[in-house]
């Protein structure tokens, strides 16, 4: 793209109107000095303006040409760069949040907390401001986005998300998803979207406006992380007795001490085992009762399995199968908000590129229409010319301000747009500060040869929106199998084996007299080791083995779940097939536009020559008077319309190229990006 045809881009028009008018009184001073001896340039303190020329055009103005200023200062910007980057500037922190882990057994039971979120521009942006302004090349602005654009920042937590996903599905839970929306910074133009993913369903019909998808469907899972319980009581009871001859006082007083524990556990296949230990020691004022206190110990080991629903890990480790594939999803997801966002970013860069150089068009036209006017004036002054060609010449500097006033306008719209998509917070220093762009072409694209099938195989195999809709027709597939499997009736299989031990010592307020000797007797252990020895030792022991079967008649809402089941899985096919069409077309229809942007170019190229050939023969026709300076304003005109036009041709052509990459999948290649520093949001890999 052409470059800034002046040397001095702040230079205004009044400026420059200014300047013309001081010309003549600036050489009487030169004169003056020269007459009398004066040394100007022995003043230290001054800087002399350099001469005017010597003969000013009175009526055949010419278009400003670039002008040299001297040097004020011995460095280059190459240079100011290289000693801004050396500055001490403290490095910006990479993006890492880890699920929390401890072997502290304390720690699944306490909250963790994740990191501030860091809202500070990267150094990177303070090391390429000087002087009042910001110079950015394309790559920088690249760069700054990966480190500071907010949508990038957001998604990097889908991530982690993702995984925290996976952990609760490893211990039996539902996955909850993770959304992958895809972002384009504002300001962007083109399809840099096209490829995003987007959440569906979101004006489908259903309770509430919510559709909802059999995607997991099936049995139970239960969870896969151990159940300990534990449970402990003291109890003080007094009951009146209908029959006081059964327990031996009208009044009944029992104190009893009791504890339950218990042990449950599922396992992927659908085996679940459980452990349970009661314990109660229980004291009473009953004479008849031959042992008080009396100790009861009681376990119970029990291991299920289902045979039909619910049985294997195809069922039960569903979930685990759709997390690990939103994992996939994700990471595919954040490389398609990686191209999104650097290839916005490209779109906004190439904007402002245009909207600079069009503004350079506009100051020159300007000061063109200002030096015309002014040579004019003279000439009216000396009645060489009448009053009505003066008016034209202000009316066509009105008309320049007014494009002027409306071109800087569209660079601060410009410059807003980059600088928002480059920021993480808003900084009044950096809002006001002007942006000069270092690139006005981009470099040469492989893209731009390649054939049609090249182009559709490079896209088919890179795009990451592709390999997300694979993802999502296999995640249907699988799923088919737990829905199949959710048919079949619940036949579970049982077996557990018990053991009881019952003890105490001998009541010594037992009723000897009354109900004899042995009767109050008895051969049960008198302590809790003794109980607790008859409990394991199969003294008491108890198996048992059986199933249970649970049949739903008719079975209708499983029914139906499999049948939508199957549709989800075609209408995934479907998807799948859609989108690989849709890609084709995408992929044409950037060829396309980059051919007619080719196009374009050489066609305002032509344009462009043409208008400046006829500004010239203008100019020379005016000089031999065929002509008059309002011909040459029209040319003038005419030639900064075709500039115009050659720039946003230029700019459309870049953009072009920016979209072909960005639907073959090549940007994050071309551009130099590494998906490594997107994640940790600081750029190490240098083009």
């Amino acid at each position: 793209m052409n470059g800034p045809k002046v040397c001095h881009p702040e230079r205004s028009g009044a400026a420059a109107k200014s300047r013309d008018l001081l010309f003549p009184f600036a050489a009487i001073a030169l004169g003056v000095a020269l007459l009398t001896g004066t040394a100007v340039a022995q003043q230290p303190s001054q800087t002399a303006p350099p001469p005017p020329p010597a003969n000013l055009p009175e009526s055949n103005p010419v278009a400003p040409t670039p002008v040299t200023m001297p040097p004020q200062q011995t460095r280059t910007l190459a240079e100011q760069e290289k000693e801004q980057q050396e500055l001490s500037i403290a490095p910006p922190k990479p993006f890492r949040v880890e699920l929390p882990h401890s072997h502290n057994p304390l720690s699944p039971y306490r909250p963790s907390f994740v990191a501030p979120v860091n809202l500070n521009n990267s150094p990177r942006l303070e090391n390429l401001m000087r002087d009042g302004k910001l110079y950015i090349s394309l790559q920088d602005a690249i760069a700054l986005a990966i480190e500071n654009n907010l949508d990038l920042a957001s998604f990097r937590y889908n991530l982690p998300t993702a995984l925290t996903d996976l952990a609760r599905t490893k211990a039996g839970g539902v996955s909850l998803g993770v959304n992958t929306n895809v972002s384009s910074p504002l300001g962007a133009s083109g399809a840099a979207t096209s490829g995003a993913v987007v959440s569906s369903g979101a004006s489908a019909a259903g309770q509430g406006g919510l559709v909802q998808s059999t995607l997991g469907e099936g049995t139970y899972v239960n969870p896969f992380d151990p159940i300990f319980t534990v449970q402990g009581k003291v109890d003080h009871t007094k009951a009146q007795e209908f029959n006081p001859s059964l327990v031996g006082v009208p009044l009944l007083e029992t104190n009893t001490i009791g504890y339950t524990t218990q042990y449950t556990e599922f396992f992927p296949t659908g085996t679940g085992i459980q452990w349970t230990l009661n314990g109660q020691r229980q004291t009473s004022n009953s004479p008849l009762n031959i042992v008080d206190p009396a100790i009861q110990l009681f376990w119970e080991g029990e291991i299920t399995q289902p045979l039909l629903a619910g049985f294997g890990t195809g069922t039960n480790k569903r979930w685990i199968r759709i997390a690990k594939r939103n994992l996939e999803i994700t990471n595919y997801a954040f490389e398609l908000q990686v191209i999104t966002t650097v290839s916005g970013v490209e779109d906004i860069y190439w904007d402002l590129v245009n909207a600079y150089e069009d503004e350079q068009i506009k100051e020159r036209s300007l000061a063109f229409a200002n030096q015309t006017l002014s040579d004019d004036q003279k000439q009216l002054d000396l009645k060489a010319i009448p009053q009505l060609q003066v008016m034209t010449d202000q009316s066509a500097v009105a008309t320049a301000e007014g494009n002027l006033t409306i071109s800087r306008a569209n660079l601060q719209a410009a410059e807003l747009n980059l600088k928002n998509a480059l920021t993480r917070a808003d900084n009044p220093t950096i809002d006001d500060m002007p942006v000069i762009p270092l690139d006005f072409k981009g470099s040469s694209d492989p893209n731009e040869t390649k054939s049609i099938d090249e182009l559709i195989a490079e896209a088919e195999k890179n795009r990451p929106d592709v390999a997300d809709l694979q993802i999502g027709m296999q995640i249907q597939q699988e799923n088919l199998k737990a829905v199949n499997n959710s048919l079949l009736p619940q036949l579970n299989a049982y077996g557990l084996f018990a053991g009881t031990g019952n003890g105490g010592p001998l009541n010594p307020f037992c009723n000897v007299a009354q109900e004899g000797a042995a009767y109050c007797s008895t051969t049960l252990p008198p302590d809790t080791p003794g109980v607790l020895k008859d409990a394991f030792n199969y003294s008491a022991p108890e198996y048992q083995v059986g199933f249970t079967l649970n049949i739903t008649i008719r079975n209708r809402i499983q029914k139906a779940d499999q049948f939508r089941a199957q549709l989800a899985f075609r209408q995934s096919q479907i998807a799948f097939e859609q989108q690989k069409k849709n890609i084709r077309f995408d992929v044409r229809n950037s060829q396309f536009a980059l051919q007619q942007a080719e196009g374009r170019i050489e066609a305002s190229q032509k344009a462009r020559d043409l208008a400046e050939r006829t500004f010239e023969i203008v100019k020379q026709e005016q000089k031999l008077g065929a002509k008059s300076s309002v011909d040459t304003l029209n040319a003038e005109s005419a030639l900064a319309v075709a500039e115009s036009a050659l720039d946003a041709a230029q700019t459309n052509f870049e953009k072009a190229k920016v979209d072909i990459d960005r639907a073959t999948g090549t940007t994050l290649d071309l551009t130099h990006v590494s998906i490594d520093d997107a994640k940790s949001g600081v750029v190490t890999h240098g083009p």
